[in-house]
């Protein structure tokens, strides 16, 4: 898969953008472990024309990341453009817009998923954001905003038109969100479309080696992105590749092995925001990981409810002479 400069080489495996989540210690977790591709969390539009110090922050990207994304969401085409320029001067590789996000207070207002009803607003943004960067544009979207409106075939034949060089697809509508089964076989029918020739990222409940092998070979995608299933799991992009390359299940990391990798995201998370943010941006991980394990509900709680890093490294240590 190609896009623009940019060779990714056969089945690459994405890092979705997710907010709160996809920041750059996250992001440098999930290289170490052979992400392929990139997104920094998504970025309003609105407020970094207006120099919000805090959106502006989330432009930050290092070397080592690439080939990474700047996401970008609104829905007024000048500001989009003039936010796509802010950004393109923080170097990334592309700059992607957000059409896919489903919670109110995005796609409420008519950013986000809320653009799936408003197809032709859609194509005007990217046209603006496309004339405004040097750079590839690529989209990310939903199949459509609920069961009566899944027009992914039209609206992405739509993009590619309007000079999207990628388009990143979440097989359920706005009206789903993140319930149900993500639907393929519409992503599948846009990918074998005749008309389509820009790469098909799919993405929405891969969450093993196993299905995202079928997944490729039954719907031909040219990507797959991993959003929910890398919280709490960041080293899945290994075992995903692995199984696709060598037809065989690496093993994951050890007990003690997880819980030291997730101190030291909770140390780089509070290094990138300050101790009490950084944890508590950690605890969606937490919350992930350690599950199965039995008795654990006190440790859990304990977690949870931490503050400091010092009570999270007593806690670490209570589970590793408890259970490795």
């Amino acid at each position: 898969m190609k896009i623009g400069n940019v060779n990714f080489g056969d089945r690459p495996i994405v890092l979705a953008p997710m907010e709160d989540v996809t920041n750059p210690p996250f992001r440098k977790c999930c290289k170490s472990y052979g992400a392929d591709w990139m997104y920094t969390e998504f970025v309003s539009s609105d407020a970094l024309v207006r120099n919000v110090e805090k959106t502006k922050k989330k432009l930050t990207i290092v070397e080592e990341e690439r080939p990474v994304t700047i996401q970008i969401y609104g829905k007024d085409p000048e500001a989009l453009a003039g936010a796509a320029k802010i950004a393109e001067e923080a170097n990334p590789d592309f700059i992607d817009i957000n059409f896919g996000c489903p919670v109110r207070k995005i796609a409420g207002k008519g950013a986000g998923a809320g653009l799936l009803q408003n197809v032709p607003l859609m194509e005007e943004i990217v046209r603006k954001v496309v004339d405004a960067v040097s750079i590839p544009v690529t989209a990310k979207t939903r199949l459509g905003w609920d069961e009566d409106t899944k027009h992914i075939l039209d609206v992405a034949e739509r993009l590619q038109d309007a000079g999207a060089k990628a388009l990143a697809i979440h097989g359920r509508t706005r009206a789903q969100m993140y319930t149900g089964e993500a639907d393929w076989t519409l992503i599948g029918e846009v990918k074998n479309n005749q008309r389509m020739h820009i790469p098909i990222i799919g993405n929405g409940d891969i969450d093993s080696p196993q299905k995202a092998k079928e997944y490729f070979d039954r719907y031909g995608v040219d990507a797959m992105m991993i959003g929910r299933a890398c919280i709490g799991r960041p080293w899945i992009f290994k075992e995903i590749r692995h199984f696709i390359d060598t037809g065989e299940l690496w093993t994951p990391p050890s007990l003690s092995e997880q819980t030291d990798i997730l101190r030291s995201q909770i140390v780089q998370a509070s290094d990138w925001l300050d101790e009490r943010r950084g944890i508590l941006h950690m605890r969606r991980h937490m919350a992930q990981m350690f599950k199965g394990l039995s008795h654990f509900k006190d440790l859990r709680i304990a977690m949870l409810r931490a503050n400091t890093l010092g009570e999270l490294d007593n806690i670490f240590n209570q589970i590793k002479e408890r259970y490795c």
